[in-house]
């Protein structure tokens, strides 16, 4: 974990710290630039021991190491460290085994083909040998070390540009060389035939709809929770009211709270931790509301704290109500805005995704992802021509009821609310 010493602890370090934690796996901190007069490493320390990093010398089990990447300053030292935490957590690998690694990145290079970087984790690669990664089978035509050197084979703790993929492999696969490639082969199709069907039956994540059939049936014994917020005093009190919640089977868990929009660092902390993101006065990204549909991740949005604990009790409980689930019909960017008498403010928009439909419940209006304002579409225009609805990729122009202070740059949300009955 790297800290800027003149810095101090930014909301990506407790991010971070919030992922390494939900991880379970160790952290060794860098207080980073100790050469720039204003640094203060102790302030570091006392910042982290907040979010329970503890250094050895306070009596904790955190490695904390001061150094300066541009002059050079306790880089050996840190080197030392990682490897001494690497003997304490007994990392050995055998090196005269059948290679086993990570891909860690993978492209398709114009003039190579497909090219993974995989990380060699116990074992010898060599060139010629026949690999299995995902559903993925081949041979090793070519290594390349980090410099882009040519290599004949490779040990653990190392990395290494592999090229021989018959397809672009997925990062985070694991690597592995066999014997038999043909024993290989089946291996792959089996994993591209479960695959499928996993994609089919999407593995579903925890939502406060299905939260206690599961909790009967004995899968859920702590409900992880993410909330982000328009502001620090609503998050803190977001947090203080649902850790608060008791239940006899179920402990609440905030493993992360911070302020602004969902993003999809927070989807992937929720897919990674199984997760409920709860999200007050804020949306989330485009990207992340994407990424949250293919995981299955159950985001929540509120105005009302109190609305929120209810919900969260009431999930415990068994005994939530229908969910209104609303349905994003489409977005629009505001490019200018005109100011007309006896009318107020027109919005001259561009359809980025979707459709904007004069028949949907409301329009709301989102600056930097919190939500400004959320009412209900006036006049809905082509050029001059009065239209029910514009698809993507076409320009418009949009008045709100009862609101005239939009800006250029805003994003009108389009919205339906669908009544979803509940599952328990």
């Amino acid at each position: 974990l790297v800290v800027a010493a003149d810095d101090g602890v930014m909301p990506q370090t407790i991010e971070a710290v919030n992922h390494a934690k939900a991880a379970n796996v160790p952290i060794v901190v860098a207080i980073n630039k100790i050469d720039k007069p204003e640094a203060n490493p102790k302030r570091i320390k006392t910042e982290l021991a907040e979010h329970g990093i503890l250094s050895e010398e306070w009596g904790g089990q955190n490695i904390f190491v001061e150094v300066s990447a541009k002059k050079r300053i306790g880089i050996e030292h840190l080197l030392e460290m990682i490897l001494l935490q690497a003997e304490v957590m007994e990392l050995k690998a055998d090196p005269d085994k059948m290679a086993k690694g990570t891909i860690i990145e993978a492209k398709l290079d114009r003039g190579r083909g497909p090219v993974a970087t995989v990380l060699v984790q116990s074992g010898k690669l060599k060139i010629g040998d026949n690999f299995l990664a995902g559903t993925s089978v081949g041979r090793v035509r070519a290594l390349l070390d980090d410099t882009g050197k040519r290599v004949q084979e490779v040990g653990p703790s190392t990395p290494v540009e592999v090229i021989g993929f018959p397809e672009v492999p997925t990062a985070g696969d694991i690597f592995t060389s066999v014997d038999d490639e043909k024993r290989a082969r089946q291996i792959a199709l089996t994993r591209l035939q479960k695959a499928k069907l996993a994609q089919m039956a999407k593995d579903s994540k925890l939502t406060l709809d299905d939260l206690y059939a599961k909790i009967k049936e004995g899968e859920v014994r702590e409900l992880n929770l993410i909330i982000k917020g328009d502001v620090q005093g609503s998050v803190e009190a977001t947090q203080d009211a649902l850790e608060r919640i008791t239940n006899p089977h179920v402990k609440v868990k905030v493993i992360h709270a911070s302020v602004g929009g969902i993003n999809e660092s927070d989807v992937m902390l929720a897919t990674a931790s199984n997760a409920i993101i709860i999200g007050f006065n804020v949306r989330p990204e485009a990207k992340a509301a994407q990424t949250a549909e293919k995981e299955g991740v159950d985001i929540r949005l509120y105005t009302i704290i109190y609305n929120a604990i209810d919900d969260v009790k009431k999930a415990l409980e068994g005994m939530l109500e229908p969910t209104l689930k609303e349905k994003i019909l489409g977005r629009a960017e505001v490019r200018q805005t005109f100011q007309v008498s006896r009318v107020g403010t027109i919005a001259g928009c561009y359809v980025l995704d979707g459709l904007v439909s004069r028949a949907s419940e409301g329009i709301r209006i989102i600056r930097d992802n919190i939500v400004i304002f959320d009412g209900k579409i006036s006049t809905l225009k082509r050029f001059k021509d009065d239209v029910k609805e514009v698809q993507a990729g076409y320009e418009c122009g949009i008045t709100i009821e009862n609101y005239n202070d939009l800006k250029v740059g805003d994003i009108l949300e389009n919205y339906i609310i669908e009544k979803i009955a509940g599952k328990l």
